[in-house]
């Protein structure tokens, strides 16, 4: 009997870990720096430990992002659209296949108005959008005002003391704590520690305030230091495709056979060896501050806000489509993109000077006279950096494209030898510069997959972007087998053996990418690809339950007879209405699995990524279940007369997405997504329900489970 009790007690503790309402985040409004007919809105999101709030700065197709609404009133107007502090930590989801940005512990989002009338209040709503690591609650509007009153300010723009007192809290309130220590918990520790130092009654109190204040701040410091490391990975990743990047343009006709002529100048006519070693490195160094530069200026062109925004915007993605496209096809032979000669001749008479400088603008020259060769790789570097949103990133990345560029002229100054064992110029230069025209144009589309899933066109669903990719890398191994010639320089009569390996490699990687025209997961690429859900043709969707896509001429019984059912991922078909699905499941005798989900939940697409393709899931999903999808965030409008007040928690219910999350609040006590129940035909709860777990096996057991609970209630 005690044993009964423990287990029953722990059953309880385990269900209300998983059921339970969640409210992380707490949300305050002020206005600070009042001076004159302008004041700064201040709305500060107190966010609990484990939990995030995402950023304004995130496309469509993503996790909702934080937006504001201000209600327009003549009393005011904005200046500026809305920042947020601190910078957001931001990484690429390979579920939403994008770049995503949220903030931790608190963020504190401004917005500036000039204000017309010296007191008024402020009205606006804000929405926002929550996950932790294994929940996400759906999106929520928060209505709020914001008192101002300014009839100092107006009175007077002198300083006044008030005023300056006013300045002076502004100052303090405004001033970023390195460690970016949440305001709010410093104060109620401080005032702990005051208290109990006042009552002289606890040391243990004292003691605990003081240990609290060191956690928050190691808190505070972890989240930094991973902030940090973030941003450091992605430096380097940017670096590293710079590497990679410059070791390909080295390879250009315009550069390689640039590097003996170069070598022998400063080793022939430096008169000594020293000398001549010591003005290639020269060269070498003014090569990569050169394009270093180059990154420079493009930060300072843009700015930070802009990198960010280019990060997640279709326009950008859509530009930065055209360039690569643009750049493809110079590559491919159909133009050379160079600059004008006037220029050029400009810059190369100047290094007829001597010296450090004439070698600075001999590398100058270099960079000039090979951009038509180069300008494709700088171009695309750039704008990969430039969609990483990052401020130094392009200037990294033209740090690793000029080291890798430079280093070989160095080298063979040190070991003029080595030039004897350079491959001769020939045809194959050129070939490796078509080659790398071939990969641009399949890259460029991976930019307007962005925007044409930012903007539901339905125009690159999977399989036409697949096809694409399947045509250029089948037309890129012919070239390289000989079957296909695009210049003179393309005439080989015999093919080398790299040639031929590489030849052998793209091909198969065609061939790899054909199943995936009916469906198949192409994992090893799934990362560059549309989402699943988005192919219209895919062999797993053409049966469910055992009705054929045969039936009925072609469209399934169950598509025929439910209009609301949908293609889930992994070839599952749900229904998107949960009337209809009880009403199927009882017509087919099989239990309902409700799966409370979102567009833009990030944990419930790691289940369907990690947990549902899995033989012994997809199985009992396919047979054994009817699907219920449930979309908390769905925006679409009910009709008039199904809009109600909710008795659950008071709030006008008008979308169905609201409908949904008010369901899953009222009948099972959670607003976290995913939440998985399995119901009978009367929606009967019949075994414990699952939140978010990516243990494969608990999976099993849970669908199991609510197989044999159905056999018995029948």
């Amino acid at each position: 009997m005690k044993k009964f009790l423990v287990s029953l007690v722990f059953s309880l503790l385990s269900l209300s870990s998983i059921a339970q309402i969640y409210d992380p985040v707490d949300w305050k409004f002020s206005v600070r720096d009042i001076e004159g007919n302008e004041a700064t809105l201040v709305i500060t999101a107190h966010i609990e430990p484990g939990w995030h709030v995402y950023s304004q700065f995130i496309d469509e197709g993503g996790p909702i992002p934080t937006s504001f609404r201000f209600d327009p009133d003549d009393g005011y107007e904005l200046k500026g659209t809305v920042s947020e502090s601190p910078k957001a930590i931001s990484a690429f989801d390979p579920n939403f296949n994008m770049q995503i940005a949220w903030h931790k512990t608190r963020v504190d989002f401004r917005q500036k108005v000039k204000l017309n009338e010296p007191v008024m209040t402020i009205n606006g709503t804000l929405e926002f959008m929550t996950c932790n690591d294994t929940n996400c609650l759906p999106p929520e509007e928060v209505p709020f005002s914001i008192d101002i009153d300014a009839s100092e300010s107006f009175a007077s723009s002198q300083s006044a003391p008030a005023a300056n007192n006013t300045s002076s809290e502004a100052i303090v309130e405004n001033k970023e704590i390195a460690l970016d220590v949440d305001e709010k918990k410093q104060d109620t520790l401080e005032s702990q520690l005051i208290a109990a130092s006042r009552d002289s009654i606890a040391e243990d109190t004292l003691l605990a305030a003081a240990n609290s204040r060191d956690v928050v701040a190691r808190d505070m410091e972890a989240e930094t230091t991973k902030s940090q490391g973030n941003e450091e990975r992605s430096l380097w990743a940017i670096f590293i495709a710079g590497l990679v990047g410059g070791f390909a343009a080295f390879l250009m006709p315009c550069i390689y056979p640039m590097v003996p002529l170069t070598t022998s100048f400063f080793t022939k006519q430096s008169g000594s060896r020293s000398k001549g070693i010591w003005n290639a490195i020269v060269y070498g160094v003014s090569i990569i501050v050169i394009y270093v530069a180059l990154g420079m200026v493009i930060t300072l062109i843009f700015g930070a806000s802009a990198l960010n925004q280019a990060a997640s915007s279709a326009w950008f993605n859509l530009a930065f489509f055209v360039i690569i496209v643009i750049f493809a096809i110079s590559f491919l032979g159909a133009f050379e993109i160079t600059l004008p000669s006037r220029f050029v001749n400009k810059i190369d008479n100047q290094s007829n000077r001597g010296g450090l400088i004439g070698i600075f603008f001999m590398a100058f020259t270099l960079a000039l006279v090979s951009f038509s060769c180069t300008g494709p790789i700088i171009g695309y570097l750039l704008v990969e950096a430039v969609s990483k949103g990052s401020l130094l990133g392009p200037a990294v990345g033209m740090l690793g494209f000029s080291v890798a560029l430079a280093i070989p002229f160095i080298i063979f100054a040190l070991f003029p030898a080595f030039l004897k064992e350079m491959p001769k110029s020939g045809g194959w230069l050129n070939t490796i510069k078509v080659s790398l025209g071939f990969l641009e144009l399949a890259l460029a589309f991976k930019f307007l997959s962005n925007v044409d899933l930012a903007y539901h066109w339905g125009i690159l669903d999977r399989e036409i972007f697949l096809a694409i990719w399947i045509v250029i890398f089948a037309i890129f191994g012919f070239y390289l087998m000989g079957k296909i010639r695009l210049s003179e320089a393309d005439q080989i009569k015999i093919i080398s053996l790299p040639r031929l390996f590489v030849a052998m490699l793209v091909l198969t990687f065609t061939v790899y990418m054909v199943p995936g025209l009916w469906g198949a997961p192409l994992k090893g690429i799934s990362a560059w690809l549309p989402p699943q859900p988005t192919q219209d043709f895919d062999l797993n969707k053409l049966t469910y339950g055992g009705f054929s896509s045969v039936e009925s001429g072609g469209e399934s019984a169950v598509e025929k007879k439910y209009a609301d059912i949908f293609h889930a991922p992994h070839g599952l078909e749900a229904f998107y209405d949960y009337e209809e699905g009880l009403a199927y499941a009882r017509k087919v005798g099989k239990p309902a699995l409700i799966d409370f989900t979102g567009w833009s939940c990030v944990n419930c697409r790691k289940m369907e990524a990690s947990v549902w393709p899995e033989p012994e899931v997809l199985k009992r999903l396919k047979e054994d279940y009817v699907l219920i999808s449930l979309y908390v965030d769905d925006r679409t409008e009910l009709d008039d007369y199904e809009k109600y007040i909710s008795d659950f928690s008071g709030k006008k219910i008008s979308r169905i997405g609201q409908k949904w999350s008010d369901m899953q609040a009222s009948v099972y006590g959670t607003n976290s997504q995913p939440y998985y129940v399995i119901v009978d035909h009367d929606g009967n709860k019949l075994v414990p329900p699952q939140a978010f777990n990516l243990d494969v096996q608990n999976y099993v057991d849970f669908l199991q489970s609510g197989i044999e609970m159905f056999k018995k209630s029948k």
